[in-house]
């Protein structure tokens, strides 16, 4: 998608019924309208019966990397 730079699901070294995602974005704006597209609007109401939860959510400000 316009403004992703990466997108991870890992499962958790601790709890097999637990996920985690990890979005990279050039900025909030790119994200937002993602979830704006059809597309991510199906995908989100086919998984929203899937998911028990959400634990935690964290936002970060990257610094370093290599792209």
């Amino acid at each position: 998608m316009p403004g992703c730079h990466s997108y991870v699901i890992a499962l958790d070294a601790t709890n097999p019924d637990a996920l985690w995602i990890t979005e990279v974005w050039d900025g909030k704006d790119s994200h937002a309208g993602s979830l704006k597209l059809p597309a991510v609007q199906a995908a989100i109401t086919k998984a929203r019966p899937l998911v028990a939860g959400f634990g935690h959510r964290f936002e970060t400000t990257p610094i370093a990397g290599v792209r």
